[in-house]
Order: C-alpha cells, then sequence, then structure tokens
C-alpha cells in the first residue's frame, strides 16, 4: 500500500476508490470500470499537480523524508555499475550510516559516498537512520583521499537530519571529524560534485556536500538545522516546526535564489517516491552534466572555484 502524506488526503480519496472499483470489476466480469476509472486518475492526477504545485517549506520536508522515497543505496544500484564497497575508516570501526566505493557512473571510474537511512526497520536500525559517527566521516575522508590520489571525481548523495548525536559519537570527536571532512572536500584536486537527495541536515550534510558542484532534489531540503530542533530552541516548542521551516529557507527554490545550490533537478509528479527510476535517472543526468563541465579543469582550480564558492554564500545579501 502507497504512504499518503496528510497534504495528499484528496488524491488517496481517489486513488482509494480506484482501487475499490478495480476490486469490484475483478470479482464481476461483466461490469465496465474504464470510463469512470480513466475519469478519477484524471481528477486525481490533476489534484496532485495543484498540491506539489504550491507545496509549503514543512509539506517539502515531509516528502524529503517520505519512508519510500529512493535512497542512497538505490542510486547507487541504478547509477553505478562494478561498484566495490569500501568499509572501515582504519581506525576505529565500520559505520554503516556512510557508505562508498569504487564503481564506474557512466563509463567513468569514480568514487562514490552516501549518507544511508535504510528502507525498514531491520535497514534502518543497522544504517542509524544515516546519523554518521565519527567512524563514518573518517571512512569518506579516507575515500575522498583514495580518489584524489588516484585522480577519480567523487560523487556524493547527501540525506541525513545530521550527525549522530550521541555521547559515544561526542567522545570520539564527532565535531573534528565533520570538519576535517570538510576541509578534505575542499582541498580534493578532482571534480567534486554532490546531490542532494532528500535531507541535508547541518554538518552532518556539509561534511560530504562542500562540493564544485551542489545539485538538489526538487523536493528535498538543506538547513542548517531541522525544522522541529529549530522551533524547540527558537521558540522552545517543537509543535511550530511548520513555523521554522518557513523561516529557515530551506527548499530548493529557497537555495537556488540565496547561490547556496547550483541546479534543482525535477522530479516526478508527487514527488521522487512516486516514480523512484525517473527520480534517480534525472539524478543522474544532473550529475553527468555537472562532471562534464569539471571536466579537464586543473587540481588548482577545481580547489579555487570551491573554496570561493563557499566563501561566497551570503556574502552578497
Amino acid at each position: 500500500m502507497k504512504a499518503f502524506l496528510d497534504f495528499e488526503a484528496p488524491v488517496a480519496e481517489l486513488e482509494g476508490k480506484i482501487a475499490e472499483l478495480r476490486a469490484l470489476a475483478q470479482g464481476d466480469a461483466s461490469m465496465s470500470i474504464a470510463d469512470e476509472v480513466k475519469s478519477l486518475e484524471k481528477k486525481a492526477a490533476k489534484n496532485l499537480a495543484d498540491i506539489y504545485a504550491a507545496l509549503e517549506p514543512w509539506q517539502k520536508s515531509q516528502v524529503a523524508r517520505h519512508p519510500e522515497r529512493p535512497h542512497a543505496l538505490d542510486y547507487i544500484d541504478k547509477l553505478i555499475t562494478d561498484f566495490v564497497p569500501l568499509a572501515g575508516d582504519r581506525k576505529f570501526a565500520e559505520d554503516e550510516a556512510i557508505v562508498g566505493g569504487l564503481g564506474r557512473f557512466r563509463g567513468r571510474p569514480c568514487v562514490v559516498i552516501g549518507q544511508e537511512k535504510g528502507n525498514d526497520t531491520q535497514s534502518r536500525l543497522r544504517h542509524n537512520w544515516g546519523m554518521a559517527k565519527p567512524e563514518g566521516y573518517r571512512k569518506a575522508v579516507r575515500l575522498m583521499e583514495t580518489a584524489d590520489r588516484f585522480g577519480l571525481p567523487v560523487i556524493t548523495l547527501v540525506d541525513t537530519s545530521g550527525a549522530y548525536p550521541g555521547v559515544d559519537a561526542e567522545e570520539r570527536g564527532q565535531a573534528e571529524a565533520i570538519a576535517r571532512s570538510t576541509d578534505c572536500c575542499l582541498s580534493l584536486g578532482v571534480p567534486l560534485v554532490s546531490l542532494v537527495i532528500g535531507e541535508g541536515g547541518s554538518g552532518g550534510a556539509i561534511a560530504i556536500a562542500t562540493g564544485n558542484s551542489v545539485l538538489m532534489m526538487e523536493h528535498a531540503i538543506y538547513s542548517v538545522i531541522s525544522p522541529e530542533g529549530a522551533a524547540s530552541i527558537l521558540w522552545r516548542d517543537a509543535g511550530r516546526a511548520k513555523d521554522a521551516a518557513a523561516a529557515l529557507k530551506i527548499t530548493a527554490q529557497d537555495l537556488k535564489k540565496l547561490g547556496v545550490i547550483d541546479e534543482i533537478v525535477p522530479e516526478p509528479l508527487g514527488g521522487a517516491h512516486r516514480n523512484p527510476d525517473a527520480a534517480v535517472a534525472a539524478g543522474g543526468d544532473a550529475i553527468a552534466r555537472a562532471l562534464q563541465a569539471l571536466e579537464g579543469v586543473s587540481a588548482e582550480v577545481l580547489r579555487t572555484q570551491r573554496r570561493e564558492k563557499f566563501l561566497g554564500i551570503g556574502r552578497g545579501l
């Protein structure tokens, strides 16, 4: 069964009626439902288009977190061939919140790194809901340094509500690990393309998203803090997350205007969760364009462009 969000109730009702009609028709071969189903499908599609054309920031947050939305491993499975995963930070442990390895993107060798949330209870526990600990960011540094050593472009897939805030992570140097990962991104002499596929949360995201080109799926969000966290701090009321989402400018459209991201990747009607294959393909096309634009650029120019890009954020406001 499809998982519908609260604001999708009108569409859920229509699609429920369509399912009922089809179920009735299966039990009665003489029953003609084609015209009625076609009419209901047309109405549902229009409702869906109207709803998604006017999504509020808080509603986009819900879409970005949809349980059926494609995650990093879905993108890797469909976009990266000959993928060889690499594990461990060579210092403490393996952190499955961050997945990565070597592979080929449309025939070109590359290193890919992604934050994986999981898609069921077991996998979410294993991947810690995409919230990495220090060893995850140290693994990312290890992978990026490998890419730099062998002249391979780096593709990162960003999808986390933030770095893991637990005591054990703090004891092992969470802030330092994030800072070193961010610094590694800035110092790479190879192209780094980042795609925000769901949530881009705080330093947990920026640690692997400090790229030459930062792309963002149409209904993804990217922010220094979650709407709930901001509401708890500003108003001491997590229930005001809707107000915080509007104030934070977390949507791809707002961030493109502010110069934080470079390109918005269109999603299928109704969000990436309604047609994951089409969403992943669109993301792949955007990554290919970004990599092509960076082809042949020297290491020094790549470093300078990346550094100036991030130092310039906010200065023109």
